[in-house]
């Protein structure tokens, strides 16, 4: 079997004779983006320092200090809370390209994950789609699966390099089909012969 970067990763589901290609998580600046509420929220805390002083000098007494620090410890753990929500939807939001299909692990919430899978042999086209200036020059962006299955579109959503995927998928799909001619035409070779055996 060809060695691979993902040779000793595996997943759920995984067949033995199934090698994993490509393992995408979206992009960096995809989560960067989501931990700028994040910031904002940690500057609201530690700007309340200051804005105590200056708006409740006056109210020195311990009953109201302990309140004020209540209050900056629940929102320090709303902030933690909502960083390790991002954190655990970024690192287990996956799409898996391997020899024989594609596979989309989507994280939703804390407790519920959602498989599903596509066949290459379902595959009728690949399309990208990458708007803006930051997605341009940082490489990110949408990569867009035409099916023939049930589910029409399979969505990577803000990958790197969308490009560069889209040319391994296709790539794949060829070669899968040019594997299935050849199986074919093997059958019906062996048909004919079979069938002038008897004659």
């Amino acid at each position: 079997m060809l060695e691979t970067p993902f040779t000793k990763f595996h997943f759920n589901g995984q067949r033995e004779d199934e090698q994993i290609l490509l393992v995408l998580h979206r992009h960096w600046f995809d989560i960067l983006s989501q931990f700028f509420i994040i910031f904002v929220m940690l500057l609201i805390l530690f700007g309340s320092y200051g804005l105590t002083a200056v708006f409740f000098g006056n109210f020195e007494s311990a009953t109201f200090q302990k309140l004020i620090a209540f209050v900056r410890n629940l929102f320090f753990i709303f902030t933690w809370i909502t960083f390790f929500i991002i954190w655990i939807d970024y690192y287990f939001d996956v799409w898996i390209v391997t020899d024989q299909r594609i596979v989309n692990i989507e994280q939703d919430g804390l407790f519920a994950r959602t498989t599903s899978e596509l066949r290459l042999e379902k595959i009728q086209d690949v399309a990208t789609d990458v708007k803006g200036v930051i997605p341009t020059f940082l490489n990110y962006g949408n990569l867009e699966v035409q099916t023939a299955a049930e589910q029409e579109k399979f969505l990577f959503k803000n990958i790197p390099d969308p490009y560069a995927v889209k040319d391994l998928i296709m790539k794949l799909q060829k070669k899968f089909e040019h594997q299935e001619d050849v199986e074919f035409t093997e059958m019906l070779n062996k048909k004919i012969h079979h069938d002038g055996d008897e004659a």
